[in-house]
């Protein structure tokens, strides 16, 4: 349930009710019994719970410094190609009888 806040038009006074939101708004001050206006409110915040939000909450806790992540590491280089090509077939020289 929300929490509404009210300002009297007469004497000023501003309080606020708690109130369901199905609740007719308040008409009457608490105070002087005059004439009120619902206030429009800022809403709820954000609310963060916990000690924060930091790159280092989601590591594993058993995982060393000197481990790298797959991602970011460098990729290797490729060796260079060879003007030789392996042949699946073995070589069939005939020899002269």
């Amino acid at each position: 349930m929300p929490t509404y806040e009210y300002r009297c038009d007469e004497c000023g006074y501003v309080f606020e009710e708690f109130q369901s939101m199905n609740d007719e708004p308040l008409t009457t001050c608490p105070k002087c019994k005059g004439s009120v206006q619902r206030l429009i409110g800022p809403g709820a915040g954000l609310i963060f719970k916990g000690s924060g939000f930091y790159l280092t909450d989601y590591k594993k806790s058993n995982s060393s410094p000197a481990t790298t992540n797959p991602a970011h590491a460098t990729p290797k280089k490729s060796e260079p190609a060879t003007s030789e090509t392996k042949s699946d077939k073995p070589s069939t020289t005939s020899k002269p009888s």
